[in-house]
């Protein structure tokens, strides 16, 4: 099995969408430097986006920008970009066999 750093719904709903997350406070700087940490020492980045699997669902709708992953995660090199429709992150996304 490989090491890697799973960054898991680092999207715009939690920054300035419908679903805005505050606390603790140093947490998106943290990811951040876990993600540099991670790339600096060779250990792979997957990154998982969660998408609305229901037409008018009110949150994750494909294509919005409270969708798209926060610019500072998207601008950051990853290995794996994943979409995921259900709360975990294994759960029909491959994610255990590319491991």
């Amino acid at each position: 099995m490989k090491k890697a750093l799973l960054v898991i719904d680092v999207q715009n709903e939690y920054f300035t969408g419908a679903l805005p997350v505050t606390h603790p406070a140093g947490s998106f700087a943290n990811i951040l430097a876990a993600m540099d940490a991670a790339t600096a020492n060779g250990i792979l980045v997957v990154v998982v986006r969660h998408t609305s699997g229901r037409p008018g669902a009110g949150s994750f709708q494909p294509g919005t920008p409270a969708w798209d992953l926060h610019p500072e995660v998207a601008r950051r090199p990853h290995d794996l970009l994943l979409e995921k429709q259900l709360p975990g992150s294994f759960t029909n996304t491959g994610l255990e066999a590319w491991l």
